[in-house]
């Protein structure tokens, strides 16, 4: 099967190359952030606030701090929830290693726990459980690709163990699970703005809580331990500060966050466009040549469809399927290692068996998705991946 409109090419011919995800810089991302650069007050200040408002009204939360980034947002939650040392933070192995990196930084050990399977690269929530001891403090749940995870379950579990959820939802801006904003369920919630995520804005972060002492407790970490702010001073709200937490300085900038208000405003429209795109390769691959395409349609989830993965049949080696796909002129990637297979984190493991996590990592692949992706280059991706399993 494939939807490719002509198939007059030779195999293995060139074809329009695609980028495994790409950035639209037009006119209104260049005029806000020359709007910024020229008022000249670049740190943070009145475009942070404007987009943290934005940004907790999207979420249904009633704060949300701007962060240098998805990593710092992580460790800044962590700490708010009480994380330190001789505390367990699970989560899943299945992630980006900044999620293990952050737990350890706050001092605490992080403990891997399993996917669900091929079909749903969420975590195992009946492995989850095995996981929780009586030194776990906190979940830190991720929403694999922007697809919500089982969230009734995970939060009936902390409920019952009392211990805090954190949702890492670096790939879920936007996505809803049972009609609300994925952030909003746990403790604290977490998103990246790096730049090939739903809302880029080359770097950068949001914390949100509805919680009024854990935002303190962030708004305070955030910038030093200080109580006010440099452009509290600087309006004259304040003429002095105290320093009351060991803080970090994970501001975010004027100049990002002015983007991020312009891609905030497009962000419902991006992610339907994802949608459509996601859908069309659903269509052309799910189920041919023994290739499966995880996270079927489900009623109660709108995803955001950060990333496009498949999963590929067995007898198909996944570095040659790269390869063919890269002389294409196909980039592809891999989403993710898992981080117990990693040397600084293997000794951590203490012996926990990952079984459907190390079978099905070996086989994921993630293909190209954008927006503003074409027709012609989704169809040559579509293309190259049957040849290449064929």
């Amino acid at each position: 099967m494939t939807v490719v409109e002509s198939d007059d090419r030779a195999e293995g011919a060139a074809v329009e190359p695609v980028p495994l995800s790409d950035i639209l810089v037009d006119e209104e991302v260049q005029a806000a952030a020359a709007e910024a650069v020229r008022s000249g007050w670049w740190s943070m200040g009145p475009r942070v606030e404007e987009f943290e408002q934005a940004f907790a009204e999207e979420c249904e939360t009633t704060t949300a701090f701007a962060v240098s980034s998805g990593t710092s947002a992580l460790h800044l939650a962590l700490l708010a929830v009480g994380c330190g040392a001789g505390d367990e933070v699970v989560l899943p192995s299945l992630n980006f290693v900044a999620a293990a990196n952050t737990i350890v930084h706050a001092g605490a050990r992080p403990v891997f726990c399993d996917i669900n399977g091929p079909d749903d690269l969420n975590l195992d929530v009946d492995d989850l459980e095995r996981a929780i001891t009586p030194a776990t403090r906190a979940i830190v749940l991720l929403h694999y690709g922007g697809h919500p995870c089982e969230l009734d379950r995970v939060l009936e579990l902390a409920e019952r163990h009392q211990i805090a959820v954190i949702e890492d939802a670096a790939h879920a801006v936007g996505a809803r699970w049972r009609g609300r904003a994925c952030g909003s369920f746990g403790a604290v919630g977490c998103f990246s703005f790096f730049s090939n995520k739903n809302l880029p804005t080359a770097e950068g972060g949001m914390v949100v809580t509805s919680d009024q002492a854990l935002a303190e407790k962030i708004r305070l970490l955030r910038s030093h331990g200080m109580t006010t702010l440099t452009w509290d001073r600087h309006r004259g709200h304040a003429h002095s500060y105290d320093v009351v937490e060991h803080g970090y300085n994970y501001r975010l900038d004027e100049i990002r966050a002015a983007i991020g208000l312009v891609q905030l405003r497009r962000l419902a429209e991006q992610n339907a466009a994802r949608a459509r795109l996601v859908e069309y390769y659903r269509t052309a691959l799910d189920g041919v040549d023994g290739i499966e395409m995880p996270f079927s349609p489900d009623d109660r989830s709108e995803p955001s469809h950060h990333l496009a993965v498949i999963v590929l049949p067995e007898s198909c080696p996944r570095d040659a399927f790269r390869a063919a796909l890269k002389e294409r002129g196909i980039q592809t990637s891999v989403h993710y290692p898992p981080i117990h297979g990693f040397s600084a984190y293997a000794a951590m493991s203490q012996g926990r068996a990952l079984p459907v996590t190390d079978a099905v990592a070996e086989r994921i692949v993630t293909l190209p998705l954008y927006p503003h992706m074409t027709h012609v280059q989704a169809s040559n991706v579509v293309d190259a991946v049957l040849r290449a399993t064929s």
